[in-house]
């Protein structure tokens, strides 16, 4: 059988040619589709995924139907580049046999300084002040000094945990929430201490999170926990969409309850033009773009093709990574 490779991730594709010769060197034939947008739907996916053996995809969205349709005509695991896999249904993969890996840890530092980034730009408007400079103006924002402030990370993960190691070194008090208990000393490490989600949002004068997109972290910033923070609150979002529920978001700016947000990813991406989160002032807005730096990219390019060329029994050597699902 031939080795067929489906590669539907932006970042892989745009530096494929790098990759080329050695995949071709061992036989491998890859397919890269034109992707619109951010990502591939069920439905595309359905119809690229035929015929392959192995799919690195990006933030596709891999459910029951594309892995049966998948499993049909030879699909042999799922490599899911970079970490997030909720646009996979895990469970099917599972009950169809079909190994499904990530790239865990690649990105800790890289999505780390994009929160950290966002949280100095809005505490001293630079997003507000380069705009008006670059319109003729010459605008004055007066700040807020984040040393003494409270920092509260939801997720203490590896991003999580860098996150807080950035924030303290603000002179920002940190608080981060789990639900995992997350050992003591390795927080101490990076100047945080572990505290219960609600009491994060009490006392949080900025709350970013860095938390993966589960069932229970699904809408986690709703009405009731916008409601239980404290006023004029700074959220920054490097996690996934859908942690927050943007209509509860858009009514805490309204009211006030939250005064400055930052937003790298979206419940729909890309952002629609008629969202109202593009009508208020204090907001910056990313593109999914938190582990986009070109060492990042180089090195989860590297460490999926080599992940490839494992599975296909190309390298003498075992998978160079642990399945996240196991038939």
């Amino acid at each position: 059988m031939t080795n067929t490779l489906l590669i539907t991730c932006h970042h892989l594709v745009r530096h494929y040619a790098k990759f080329a010769r050695r995949l071709e060197a061992h036989g491998v034939v890859a397919s890269l589709p034109p992707i619109p947008g951010q990502q591939f739907g069920a439905a595309e996916m359905r119809e690229v995924i035929r015929g392959q053996r192995l799919v690195i995809a990006g933030d596709d969205f891999i459910d029951r139907s594309v892995l049966e349709a998948g499993k049909a005509t030879g699909l042999m695991a799922v490599i899911k580049w970079g970490i997030g896999t909720d646009g996979i249904d895990k469970a099917a993969a599972k009950e169809l046999g079909i190994p499904v890996y990530n790239t865990p840890g690649v990105f800790s530092e890289e999505v780390a300084d994009c929160a950290a980034g966002y949280v100095l730009s809005l505490a001293r408007g630079l997003h507000r002040m380069h705009e008006s400079v670059k319109a003729g103006g010459w605008l004055k924002v007066e700040g807020m000094t984040l040393s003494g402030r409270t920092a509260g990370v939801v997720g203490l993960g590896a991003i999580g945990r860098a996150a807080c190691r950035r924030l303290s070194a603000f002179g920002m008090t940190v608080v981060g929430s789990d639900p995992v208990p997350i050992d003591a000393a390795l927080l101490a490490g990076v100047g945080a201490v572990q505290v219960p989600f609600e009491t994060l949002l009490v006392q949080s004068d900025v709350v970013v999170l860095t938390c993966a997109l589960t069932p229970e972290t699904y809408h986690l910033l709703s009405d009731a926990a916008f409601a239980a923070m404290k006023p004029g609150v700074t959220v920054v979002n490097v996690a996934r969409g859908p942690v927050i529920d943007e209509k509860a978001l858009i009514a805490a700016l309204a009211s006030g309850k939250v005064a400055k947000v930052a937003l790298d990813v979206f419940e729909e991406e890309p952002l629609a033009a008629s969202s109202p989160l593009r009508g208020f002032k204090d907001v910056m807005f990313g593109t999914h773009n938190g582990s986009n730096t070109a060492e990042a990219v180089d090195r989860v390019n590297t460490l999926t093709v080599g992940l490839a060329l494992d599975l296909f029994g190309l390298t003498g050597d075992p998978p160079r990574l642990t399945a996240l699902v196991s038939p």
